[in-house]
């Protein structure tokens, strides 16, 4: 597998202390303040985010046409993570799920966020502006950059959703 649709056999260093990161960020209008706060956040960290938009609050935009260049741009390898954001996160990442080899999931508590990634291994980040506070989202874009992958049993678990993507033709 190419990119970022890797699973990882052992765990990968925590992205956010140690090198520059590609991001892919998208929102619709409920996710746009969030968007642009989480951008100042990665450039204060030292990380590369792609804005693909929404570039306003208004008017009213569909979170699919922002959500899946995101994830099509972590499933082609061209950034290593993506960031969709809404008004819950919740249709942003199934929307980002639709692409093959995205591994996409909402974060509400520093616990989701940090198990997403060292059992998981999600490479898309879905959080809601009208459902969380955004200091909260802040700490939780922190844990979920920095916490590694553990592989081990989970590595397993990840490579089952990928064969079945590629038993029924899903996979890129």
């Amino acid at each position: 597998m190419a990119g970022s649709r890797r699973c990882h056999s052992r765990p990968p260093a925590g992205l956010a202390s140690e090198r520059v990161v590609r991001i892919a960020i998208g929102s619709d209008h409920a996710g746009y303040a969030l968007k642009e706060r989480l951008k100042r956040e990665l450039s204060r960290l030292g990380h590369e985010a792609i804005d693909l938009g929404t570039h306003a609050a208004s008017p009213p935009v569909d979170y699919p046409d922002y959500c899946f260049p995101v994830a099509e741009m972590v499933a082609d390898g061209r950034v290593e993570r993506g960031i969709v954001l809404g008004g819950s996160g919740i249709g942003e990442a199934i929307a980002a799920n639709k692409v093959p080899g995205v591994r996409a999931s909402v974060v509400t508590s520093d616990e989701t966020a940090r198990l997403t990634r060292l059992h998981n291994d999600s490479n898309v980040l879905a959080l809601g502006e009208r459902t969380n506070r955004v200091e909260d989202t802040v700490r939780w874009l922190t844990i979920w950059l920095e916490t590694p992958f553990e592989g081990g049993r989970h590595l397993a678990r990840l490579m089952k959703i990928r064969d079945y993507e590629v038993a029924h033709g899903a996979h890129r």
